[in-house]
Protein backbone atom coordinates (compact mmCIF):
# COMPACT_ATOMS: atom_id res chain seq x y z
CA UNK A 1 0.00 0.00 0.00
CA UNK A 2 1.09 3.49 -0.54
CA UNK A 3 0.15 6.32 1.84
CA UNK A 4 0.53 10.05 1.78
CA UNK A 5 3.90 11.12 3.64
CA UNK A 6 4.80 14.45 5.73
CA UNK A 7 6.46 15.47 2.22
CA UNK A 8 3.23 15.23 0.59
CA UNK A 9 3.87 12.51 -2.11
CA UNK A 10 2.65 9.06 -2.26
CA UNK A 11 5.48 6.50 0.02
CA UNK A 12 5.76 3.00 0.60
CA UNK A 13 5.65 1.88 3.71
CA UNK A 14 7.16 -1.56 5.02
CA UNK A 15 6.11 -3.76 7.71
CA UNK A 16 9.04 -5.24 9.46
CA UNK A 17 7.72 -7.80 12.35
CA UNK A 18 10.69 -9.30 14.75
CA UNK A 19 9.99 -12.54 15.46
CA UNK A 20 13.42 -14.63 16.21
CA UNK A 21 13.98 -15.09 19.69
CA UNK A 22 13.82 -18.33 21.87
CA UNK A 23 11.59 -17.05 24.54
CA UNK A 24 13.63 -18.58 27.11
CA UNK A 25 11.16 -16.70 29.78
CA UNK A 26 7.81 -18.11 28.08
CA UNK A 27 9.91 -21.49 27.33
CA UNK A 28 9.03 -21.61 23.73
CA UNK A 29 9.69 -19.05 20.93
CA UNK A 30 6.95 -15.98 21.32
CA UNK A 31 6.26 -16.75 17.60
CA UNK A 32 4.59 -19.96 18.20
CA UNK A 33 2.34 -18.75 21.22
CA UNK A 34 -1.28 -18.48 20.47
CA UNK A 35 -3.29 -15.61 21.62
CA UNK A 36 -6.91 -15.21 21.49
CA UNK A 37 -7.29 -18.33 19.04
CA UNK A 38 -4.02 -17.00 16.81
CA UNK A 39 -0.68 -17.51 17.04
CA UNK A 40 1.16 -14.28 17.98
CA UNK A 41 3.09 -13.75 14.65
CA UNK A 42 0.07 -14.11 12.72
CA UNK A 43 -1.47 -11.33 14.66
CA UNK A 44 1.67 -8.96 14.34
CA UNK A 45 1.89 -9.91 10.38
CA UNK A 46 -2.19 -8.88 10.43
CA UNK A 47 -2.12 -6.16 12.20
CA UNK A 48 1.43 -4.09 10.01
CA UNK A 49 -0.69 -5.58 6.70
CA UNK A 50 -4.26 -4.02 7.81
CA UNK A 51 -2.39 -0.68 8.97
CA UNK A 52 -1.16 0.11 5.75
CA UNK A 53 2.56 -1.74 5.85
CA UNK A 54 3.19 -3.06 2.31
CA UNK A 55 6.05 -5.42 2.10
CA UNK A 56 5.27 -6.70 5.15
CA UNK A 57 8.54 -8.93 6.22
CA UNK A 58 9.01 -11.36 8.87
CA UNK A 59 12.22 -12.22 10.60
CA UNK A 60 12.62 -15.16 12.03
CA UNK A 61 15.20 -17.40 13.99
CA UNK A 62 14.66 -20.40 17.12
CA UNK A 63 12.85 -22.43 15.65
CA UNK A 64 12.13 -21.26 12.06
CA UNK A 65 11.13 -24.16 10.74
CA UNK A 66 8.00 -24.85 13.22
CA UNK A 67 7.12 -21.28 12.74
CA UNK A 68 7.10 -21.36 9.04
CA UNK A 69 5.11 -24.84 9.30
CA UNK A 70 2.57 -23.66 11.66
CA UNK A 71 2.22 -19.71 11.02
CA UNK A 72 -0.56 -18.53 8.27
CA UNK A 73 1.61 -15.51 6.85
CA UNK A 74 -0.68 -14.83 3.56
CA UNK A 75 1.54 -13.29 1.69
CA UNK A 76 3.70 -11.92 3.81
CA UNK A 77 7.97 -12.24 3.45
CA UNK A 78 9.83 -14.35 5.39
CA UNK A 79 13.78 -13.89 6.66
CA UNK A 80 15.66 -16.27 8.67
CA UNK A 81 18.01 -15.08 10.90
CA UNK A 82 21.47 -17.16 11.70
CA UNK A 83 22.46 -14.65 14.25
CA UNK A 84 19.13 -14.62 16.56
CA UNK A 85 20.91 -15.90 19.87
CA UNK A 86 23.26 -12.93 19.67
CA UNK A 87 19.87 -10.94 20.29
CA UNK A 88 16.78 -8.92 18.40
CA UNK A 89 19.39 -6.48 17.29
CA UNK A 90 20.65 -8.93 14.70
CA UNK A 91 17.38 -9.35 13.30
CA UNK A 92 16.27 -5.49 12.83
CA UNK A 93 19.84 -5.54 11.04
CA UNK A 94 18.55 -8.22 9.16
CA UNK A 95 15.53 -7.35 7.97
CA UNK A 96 16.85 -3.73 7.38
CA UNK A 97 19.67 -4.72 5.11
CA UNK A 98 16.90 -6.72 3.09
CA UNK A 99 14.69 -4.04 2.63
CA UNK A 100 16.81 -1.96 0.89
CA UNK A 101 16.26 -4.12 -2.37
CA UNK A 102 12.69 -2.19 -2.11
CA UNK A 103 11.53 0.96 -3.11
CA UNK A 104 9.96 2.12 0.39
CA UNK A 105 10.97 4.75 1.76
CA UNK A 106 10.43 3.74 5.41
CA UNK A 107 9.60 1.03 7.96
CA UNK A 108 7.63 0.12 10.91
CA UNK A 109 8.99 -2.24 12.99
CA UNK A 110 6.66 -4.26 15.36
CA UNK A 111 7.78 -7.07 18.18
CA UNK A 112 6.17 -9.75 17.79
CA UNK A 113 5.15 -10.23 21.66
CA UNK A 114 3.03 -7.19 21.45
CA UNK A 115 -0.81 -8.09 20.67
CA UNK A 116 -2.10 -5.11 22.10
CA UNK A 117 -0.66 -2.79 19.11
CA UNK A 118 -3.43 -2.12 16.47
CA UNK A 119 -3.85 -1.48 13.08
CA UNK A 120 -4.62 1.96 13.70
CA UNK A 121 -1.61 2.62 15.97
CA UNK A 122 0.43 1.72 12.80
CA UNK A 123 -1.57 3.84 10.65
CA UNK A 124 -0.63 6.47 12.63
CA UNK A 125 2.70 6.23 11.91
CA UNK A 126 3.08 5.27 8.55
CA UNK A 127 1.01 8.60 7.68
CA UNK A 128 4.47 10.12 8.84
CA UNK A 129 6.14 8.43 6.13
CA UNK A 130 9.17 9.95 4.79
CA UNK A 131 12.90 8.94 4.12
CA UNK A 132 14.33 11.56 7.16
CA UNK A 133 11.16 10.12 9.49
CA UNK A 134 11.94 8.97 12.80
CA UNK A 135 8.86 8.28 15.06
CA UNK A 136 7.60 5.89 18.00
CA UNK A 137 3.93 5.02 19.85
CA UNK A 138 3.41 6.92 23.15
CA UNK A 139 1.31 5.31 25.28
CA UNK A 140 0.59 7.50 28.37
CA UNK A 141 4.44 8.51 29.82
CA UNK A 142 5.81 5.31 28.42
CA UNK A 143 7.20 5.01 24.63
CA UNK A 144 7.47 1.79 22.59
CA UNK A 145 6.80 -0.12 19.41
CA UNK A 146 5.77 0.50 16.72
CA UNK A 147 8.74 1.98 15.89
CA UNK A 148 9.46 4.12 12.03
CA UNK A 149 12.47 4.41 10.50
CA UNK A 150 13.07 6.51 7.61
CA UNK A 151 15.37 4.62 4.55
CA UNK A 152 17.31 7.64 5.21
CA UNK A 153 18.61 6.15 8.75
CA UNK A 154 19.03 2.57 7.99
CA UNK A 155 22.31 2.73 7.68
CA UNK A 156 22.77 4.25 11.17
CA UNK A 157 20.65 1.82 12.47
CA UNK A 158 22.17 -0.93 11.62
CA UNK A 159 25.99 0.37 12.25
CA UNK A 160 24.69 1.05 16.19
CA UNK A 161 22.17 -1.55 16.87
CA UNK A 162 23.89 -4.16 19.45
CA UNK A 163 22.55 -7.19 21.85
CA UNK A 164 18.68 -6.72 22.74
CA UNK A 165 18.52 -2.92 22.48
CA UNK A 166 17.38 -2.95 18.89
CA UNK A 167 17.51 0.77 17.92
CA UNK A 168 17.29 2.68 21.22
CA UNK A 169 20.43 3.62 21.14
CA UNK A 170 20.37 5.55 18.08
CA UNK A 171 17.05 7.23 18.45
CA UNK A 172 18.70 8.55 21.85
CA UNK A 173 21.22 10.13 20.07
CA UNK A 174 18.54 12.07 17.65
CA UNK A 175 15.75 12.56 20.44
CA UNK A 176 15.51 16.46 18.81
CA UNK A 177 14.11 14.23 15.71
CA UNK A 178 11.90 11.58 17.13
CA UNK A 179 8.23 12.22 17.11
CA UNK A 180 6.25 10.71 19.89
CA UNK A 181 3.26 9.49 18.51
CA UNK A 182 -0.04 9.36 21.11
CA UNK A 183 -1.17 5.74 20.81
CA UNK A 184 -2.98 5.18 24.52
CA UNK A 185 -6.41 5.81 22.96
CA UNK A 186 -6.22 2.91 19.81
CA UNK A 187 -3.74 0.17 21.54
CA UNK A 188 -1.90 -1.17 24.29
CA UNK A 189 1.77 -0.91 24.49
CA UNK A 190 2.80 -4.08 26.83
CA UNK A 191 4.65 -7.44 26.00
CA UNK A 192 4.07 -10.77 26.42
CA UNK A 193 7.15 -12.91 28.63
CA UNK A 194 5.27 -15.44 30.49
CA UNK A 195 2.07 -17.61 29.93
CA UNK A 196 0.75 -15.93 32.95
CA UNK A 197 1.32 -12.69 31.77
CA UNK A 198 -0.34 -14.09 28.51
CA UNK A 199 -3.36 -14.89 30.49
CA UNK A 200 -3.62 -11.57 32.29
CA UNK A 201 -3.37 -9.81 29.30
CA UNK A 202 -6.58 -7.77 27.57
CA UNK A 203 -5.37 -6.02 24.69
CA UNK A 204 -8.59 -4.39 23.78
CA UNK A 205 -9.59 -2.94 27.67
CA UNK A 206 -11.57 0.21 27.84
CA UNK A 207 -10.70 0.55 23.87
CA UNK A 208 -13.76 -1.97 23.56
CA UNK A 209 -11.84 -3.76 21.25
CA UNK A 210 -11.71 -1.24 18.54
CA UNK A 211 -8.85 -1.58 15.86
CA UNK A 212 -8.03 -5.29 15.75
CA UNK A 213 -7.97 -7.65 12.81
Amino acid sequence: MRVRGVTGVDAAVAGLVLAAGAGRRYGQPKALVEFDGRLLVERSVATARAGGCQPVLTVLGARAETVRARADLGAGLVLDNPEWATGMASSLRAGLVALRSTEVVAVVVLLVDMPGVTPEAVRRLTALAAPEALAMAGYGNARGHPVLLGRSHWAGVVASAAGDMGARAYLRERSADLRVVPCGDVATGGDIDTEAERDRFRPAGDLGGRGWP
